[in-house]
């Protein structure tokens, strides 16, 4: 979601709040609003944007628009109603929070699996936000109107987030995430054997022009959409039919380490989203299937665990770091996949 937000008549801006907002990309080519938007739109129906677009709320460059308006490169295009978004609607909720380090300035918080960071689509409550906001008052926004939240991790992801709880730190903490120069190492389960020990993919992010759940790597001739993006990954461990990785971010966009591993065809294990939950490297025995289905079980997410963080603190001056343990039902498949792996060895 980008932060543009261009003027809007007087008249309106008292009785609209924004709910969506994007560019279109410079190489866009002519394509009807109702189209494009449910590209972008999570759980969006045709149905429901020409009925937005009816009412007049579907604005492009400051102006509304009809449904069969054609998006053109650089459009910038918002969605805006008379009522607040749900994930404005924040509620504080008593969820227990499991804390690394806390001072005055920010909080490095390791996140279960399953809890997502903020509040969305589908997703209103038992998010890291509502539990961040039960516990600590005046949490600073970000550009988003996200308290305290300075980066994010995915929904199925463990590990490490920096919470920043004044003004100050938003701003240094935020900073350093833009410039890459914080620290973010993560630890993941992927398909098959990579051919190298350790290696750079880089390649443009962006939503997938056919399945809007999932982001892609642009190359080539359309290299101009979707964002630069860089992971160095390095093997920690070869176990037979999957490997454990490690992937050092340059860059922090959505999805980031599970697109790049699935475009060099190491999709993550159990990803459901970009298909790592079906066998995708072994044999075809029944025994096999059976003992992956028991992988998939004790780990019913896919493999990835934000496992180390670093940063410049805003006002000590001073490089911090952060680890954290592989979670249990990860390292337990890591553990089945080591016996099993042992066992191809010897056999």
């Amino acid at each position: 979601m980008d932060d543009y937000t261009p003027e809007l008549p007087e008249e309106d801006n008292d009785d609209l709040y924004e709910h969506y907002s994007f560019t279109a990309d410079k190489g866009q080519s002519p394509l009807r609003i109702d189209k494009w938007l449910m590209n972008k739109v999570e759980n969006a129906t045709r149905n429901k944007i020409q009925d937005a677009a009816k009412n007049g709320s579907i604005f492009v460059n400051g102006t509304p628009v009809k449904s069969n308006y054609k998006v053109k490169p650089n459009d910038q295009v918002r969605v805006l109603f008379q009522h607040p978004p749900h994930e404005n609607l924040l509620v504080a909720e008593d969820i227990p929070l499991d804390i690394v380090y806390e001072d005055d300035q920010l909080l490095v918080v390791n996140k279960p699996a399953g809890m997502v960071v903020h509040p969305g689509h589908g997703n209103y409550s038992g998010t890291l936000i509502n539990a961040l906001i039960f516990h600590f008052d005046n949490l600073p926004n970000n550009s988003s109107e996200r308290p305290g939240l300075v980066h994010r991790i995915d929904k199925d992801t463990s590990g490490l987030l920096v919470v920043a709880k004044t003004e100050h730190a938003m701003a240094h903490l935020s900073a350093q995430f833009k410039a890459k120069t914080s620290e973010r190492e993560y630890v993941a389960i992927v398909w098959g054997n990579l051919e190298e020990d350790q290696g750079i993919i880089e390649g443009n992010i962006g939503r997938h022009p056919k399945n809007r759940l999932q982001n892609t790597v642009f190359l080539d001739d359309e290299a101009d959409k979707g964002k630069p993006a860089v992971t160095h990954y390095k093997v920690l461990e070869r176990l037979g039919y999957v490997t454990l990785v490690s992937c050092k971010l340059e860059t922090g966009r959505t999805h980031q380490i599970r697109v790049h591993m699935k475009h060099i065809g190491h999709t993550l294990f159990n990803d459901e989203r970009y298909g790592g939950n079906l066998i995708l490297k072994g044999t075809t025995f029944t025994k096999y299937k059976q003992f992956v289905e028991n992988c998939f079980k004790v780990l019913p997410r896919q493999a990835l665990h934000a496992k180390t963080l670093g940063f410049m603190h805003p006002t000590k001056n001073e490089f911090m770091s952060f680890d954290t343990p592989i979670p249990q039902d990860m390292q337990d498949c890591i553990e089945k996949w080591k016996g099993y792996s042992k066992h191809i060895e010897n056999n």
